[in-house]
């Protein structure tokens, strides 16, 4: 005798089709209620004003601060690798390995170490690290 298990496909339950279906009468359904007499929406809440409505809307500018990506933190020190007169932008900075390549926005911050290496900043920098680029002969080229 053969022991391997045939898997067989289970058909879909036929509900309220008559005595032979099994499932006559309340239709797998219980009895009475909304439920059972009805289709309820998804997200009716009996009356009460849905979720969906309570909720404020999500639009406008600059409204929905939570959604948009959080900028990268680059160290003003991290910024040594570039030699003299290079410009860092977002690819260079990939490139170089300081920050990973799936970054959506980066700022370059001051970290407060001696920085004496002029450069041409392409990206979004903080006041006080634009203040020591400048000290150091290069220029930023945000806007």
């Amino acid at each position: 005798m053969d022991t391997r298990t045939v898997l067989v496909a289970k058909t879909k339950r036929r509900i309220g089709r008559g005595h032979g279906s099994g499932r006559v009468k309340t239709a797998g359904r219980g009895t009475k209620g909304q439920n059972a007499r009805k289709r309820v929406p998804r997200g009716f809440e009996g009356g009460q004003l849905p979720l969906t409505r309570r909720l404020p809307f999500l639009r406008g500018k600059l409204r929905n601060k939570s959604i948009h990506p959080k900028a990268y933190p680059v160290a003003l020190s991290r910024l040594s690798v570039f030699r003299k007169g290079e410009t860092v932008t977002r690819d260079a900075l990939i490139e170089k390995k300081i920050i990973p390549h799936e970054t959506p926005r980066v700022k370059v911050l001051d970290d407060g170490q001696v920085f004496s290496i002029p450069l041409s900043i392409a990206v979004p920098i903080s006041k006080t690290a634009k203040i020591r680029i400048e000290k150091a002969g290069g220029k930023t080229l945000e806007k």
